[in-house]
């Protein structure tokens, strides 16, 4: 997810651009560009640098463009490490013209190839720079429809942003499945990925939708579609703040990364799943494919959130692939001194890539011959490039401190790296086919069990007040017991503990009073009447009970104080549906007591010391 910004009007000064960009940085911070038509010069002029924005406008003091229109970016890297030649706004051969791009174009390759064999020259490893040599190649002196026959070669998503030398006079924007939004204010128009980059200039605000193009000029603002077809677009007013457009209007990061995870499940699994197949492809290890079928053993290492997802992952990968799996904390695991070799794979899982003692890991089963793989977020992080190969999230950025749509993206990608392996192995294409298809309902039915928010905050409201819960649950949701409680601790600081449901005889019981409530997980799945057996004990002893059940259950209502239900699914992908309502209560219970549920206090999101 990357962040973009165009301006064309009366002002020459590009630094505007810069202010709007600032903005968009929790998009992505890995490079920053800007380029710059100066119509005296006849010359598009650019500026690019790695790292926060900061880096470009110090850049941009030492060596100052001038000109009109400009357009800038900020990356969140996902083809190519984020590096100056990698960085946008990307140009054709003839530095003619000059795009930038949020999305991922998913046939650049074979275009690349193409337009290779046509002449062009390419320096980048980007996907987007074909963009950039597909207009050129369709360019006859009109900007606008070049960009429209060039879209129609292009498989993928874009919110894209093109100006040429010899069309001057425009910007020519473009947009699907990745937002665009337009600010009209007299003589000035300003675009950009997102309306916190335009409430300074206008509030006066057009969303383009999937499939149009804008023709942006100074005095004159166009929308048509693929065929040239005009479309008529509504100017909103957005009563939004600047800090409220950053966060889309939710009052809080957290929520709106909650609210996300539809999207953010699509963009981790997009052009991964192949149903008809029964079969996943994941670019990233495709190298070490033939290592993987030697692997007899993994362990994932991972810590806090992450180390959640990783219990997921083995309950997959054992159950699906057939291989044995342990689940490290990180943390502890880099003071033993464990039995590796050139069979075993160690995995970590890790939202920064730079977890300190994940990291540590990571060097310490590579030291003693295993085989390295990564599951991370930020392309170009450490973890990304000290390992063998892995799997990037692509699921944009997390600012909440407290995961949530990382940490569904995790168990996303073990769920796919469970199929890889298991077709591998002795996984028929019949059960590959199976959880191939669910993994794609996934983003509507977290979809459908966000529908529940309401109801959440009103048990937010009515259990606020106890100081401490205990969670529970059994096989694919054990782990989720303890995800949920670590989220109640993290956001609300109630004093919480996860457990295996059939723990509860052993120690956990004793607790249990009228004052100490349970959140039981008590899914439709090969466990339930163990775990309801587990809730008939906790009834028994006049403790209060949540449950989160599966729809249909309507017996279940009989023996808890409260239910919440979530759409069927496979047992296996049930987790990404519990644990949505559990988010959401921890999100409620912290914002009920007033605090900053973004920045918990003690935490950061990077822990890049032990």
């Amino acid at each position: 997810m990357c962040g973009i910004v165009g301006y064309i009007g009366p002002k020459k000064d590009p630094f505007l651009g810069i202010e709007a960009l600032k903005r968009l940085e929790y998009r992505g911070y890995d490079s920053a560009g800007m380029a710059v038509l100066n119509k005296e010069k006849n010359k598009i002029s650019s500026l690019k640098s790695v790292g926060k924005i900061n880096s470009l406008e110090k850049k941009f003091f030492k060596n100052k463009l001038n000109g009109v229109p400009f357009i800038l970016h900020t990356r969140w890297a996902t083809h190519g490490e984020p590096t100056e030649i990698n960085a946008h706004p990307h140009h054709d051969c003839k530095k003619k013209i000059w795009v930038v791009h949020n999305g991922i174009i998913e046939n650049y390759k074979e275009l690349k190839e193409t337009l290779k064999k046509k002449g062009h020259k390419f320096v980048s490893e980007t996907d987007t720079e074909i963009l950039a040599h597909l207009i050129e190649e369709f360019f006859k002196g009109n900007l606008e429809k070049a960009v429209r026959l060039a879209l129609k070669k292009v498989r993928g998503t874009y919110a894209l942003l093109a100006i040429a030398v010899d069309d001057p006079e425009k910007i020519v924007a473009a947009r699907n499945s990745s937002p665009l939004a337009i600010a009209v204010n007299n003589d000035e128009i300003v675009v950009a990925s997102d309306a916190a980059a335009l409430l300074s200039h206008s509030k006066r605000i057009m969303f383009l939708d999937d499939g149009e193009i804008a023709t942006l000029k100074k005095d004159d603002l166009t929308v048509s579609d693929l065929e040239n077809k005009t479309k008529e677009k509504e100017i909103m007013e957005i009563d939004w703040d600047v800090e409220q457009a950053q966060k889309g209007g939710y009052p809080h990061f957290m929520l709106k990364e909650i609210m996300e995870q539809p999207e953010s499940l699509k963009d981790s699994k997009r052009g991964r799943t192949i149903p008809e197949e029964g079969n996943v492809k994941l670019g990233g290890v495709e190298d070490v494919k033939k290592d993987l079928r030697k692997i007899k053993r993994i362990i994932i290492v991972a810590c806090g959130t992450a180390y959640h997802a990783g219990l997921i992952g083995e309950y997959m990968l054992e159950e699906y692939a057939g291989i044995p799996v342990e689940v490290e904390y990180a943390s502890e695991f880099r003071y033993r001194k464990p039995v590796l070799n050139e069979n075993t794979a160690i995995l970590a899982i890790s939202q920064s890539g730079e977890t300190a003692d994940t990291l540590a890991a990571i060097r310490e089963g590579k030291e003693k011959g295993a085989l390295s793989l990564g599951i991370v977020n930020t392309v170009g992080s450490t973890i990304a490039r000290e390992t063998d190969a892995g799997v990037y999230n692509h699921c944009g950025p997390e600012i909440g401190v407290a995961s949530t749509k990382a940490f569904t993206s995790q168990i996303e990608i073990l769920a796919l790296l469970t199929v890889l392996l298991g077709r591998q192995r002795d996984m028929s294409i019949v059960m590959g086919q199976r959880i191939t298809k669910e993994i794609n309902k996934l983003p509507e039915l977290v979809k459908k069990t966000l529908k529940i928010e309401s109801q959440i905050k009103s048990l937010a409201k009515k259990y606020k007040n106890y100081p401490n819960f205990l969670f529970i649950g059994r096989k694919y949701n054990f782990p989720i017991a303890f995800e949920g409680a670590l989220k109640l601790k993290e956001i609300s600081y109630i004093h919480s503990e996860g457990y295996g449901a059939g723990e509860m005889k052993h120690g956990p019981i004793a607790l249990i009073d009228k004052n100490f409530p349970t959140v039981a997980i008590a899914t439709t799945d090969s466990v339930y009447e163990k775990t309801q057996s587990n809730i008939e004990e906790i009834k028994a002893r006049k403790g209060p009970i949540i449950a989160i059940a599966t729809e249909g259950n309507k017996k279940i209502k009989k023996l808890v104080d409260d239910v919440i239900f979530i759409p069927k699914t496979l047992e296996m992908l049930t987790p990404f549906l519990t644990v949505v309502p559990l988010q959401l209560f921890a999100y409620y219970m912290g914002t009920l007591k007033g605090y900053d549920v973004d920045k918990p206090r003690n935490l950061a999101k990077s822990v890049t010391v032990e």
